[in-house]
């Protein structure tokens, strides 16, 4: 079958069957959202991840490997593989069946309990941000110090609409102090390496799960620190740098940094959709506008 087919139900129903036919009858429906992969439930428990825009196998593989010895020691839910669907002549990609994780994720949802939020994503990157083995996976372009990433920042200023953006100026300013900070200096650590709106899941207004770990890799925490601006509401960034505790001011400045260009990020995708561009996300523009607006707001100390 070709890759860019479509990926119906009916597809991934007789690829259940001929690989696991003990899962192929239970109730399967499409969930909304996904960009390199494509979700279904699969029951009550389980869920589908089927290899879509992600030009190779390498994401699914790197969760299939460390997800299931990450998920013990983490507080919230994560989607732990289970099951491997193998390329076939119906469909050349591989596939994953993996647990599910229950809520709804925070581009589609809110958080309203601010506080416990930040101490509860606190909690899980400090859980998650221990030394990771010597074949652990890394990635030199997410894993960048910001001095190194300097274009890419500058292209998403230039991208998104400079009325969208503001106060340009402030922004840069972030960014340079972001890149002059020193590099980390601790051994690398796992780090998630894309948490923003989308990759998260949500429920009686505070953080109930985190998902999508095709990016996983062993470097500098200071990437998924950005998620205190991205992801918590304002005013939290504090409380979660105070309960996770860890971060010197080296890291909460590379960290802040990263913030601006995650929301540029997310800016950009959502000018895209509000553009009718593919791949755009319109959601997705107000959530950076506001992770942009805290990162100017607040800096912890």
């Amino acid at each position: 079958m070709p890759t860019d087919a479509a990926i119906t139900a009916d597809l991934l129903r007789d690829l259940l069957r001929d690989q696991h036919p003990d899962l192929a009858d239970l109730p399967l429906r499409e969930v909304e959202g996904g960009w390199g992969n494509q979700m279904w439930r699969l029951g009550d428990d389980l869920a589908v991840r089927v290899q879509r825009m992600d030009p190779g196998p390498d994401q699914q593989l790197r969760e299939r490997r460390w997800l299931p010895l990450l998920a013990p020691r983490l507080p919230l839910p994560i989607p732990v593989p289970v099951r491997s669907g193998t390329p076939s002549e119906r469909f050349d990609k591989i596939w994953t069946v993996v647990t599910w994780v229950p809520g709804l994720p925070l581009d589609r949802g809110s958080i309203t309990r601010g506080e416990h939020a930040a101490e509860t994503l606190a909690g899980f990157l400090r859980a998650l941000h221990v030394t990771a083995p010597a074949d652990a996976p890394v990635d030199p372009v997410r894993g960048a110090h910001p001095r190194d990433s300097t274009d890419g920042f500058e292209q998403f200023l230039g991208a998104v609409d400079p009325a969208a953006v503001g106060n340009l100026a402030a922004v840069r300013r972030v960014w340079a102090d972001a890149a002059a900070a020193p590099a980390w200096e601790g051994p690398p650590v796992w780090v998630h390496g894309d948490l923003h709106p989308a990759n998260v899941v949500v429920a009686e207004g505070t953080l109930a799960g985190v998902v999508d770990f095709g990016d996983l890799f062993a470097g500098d925490p200071a990437l998924d620190l950005a998620a205190a601006w991205v992801l918590l509401p304002a005013g939290a960034a504090a409380r979660f740098f105070a309960a996770y505790a860890g971060a010197d001011e080296a890291t909460v400045r590379r960290a802040r940094g990263l913030a601006a260009l995650k929301s540029l990020f997310l800016m950009l995708m959502g000018q895209n959709g509000d553009r009718g561009l593919p791949g755009g996300k319109p959601a997705w523009g107000p959530a950076g506008r506001a992770a942009l607006d805290r990162v100017l707001d607040e800096r912890p100390a």
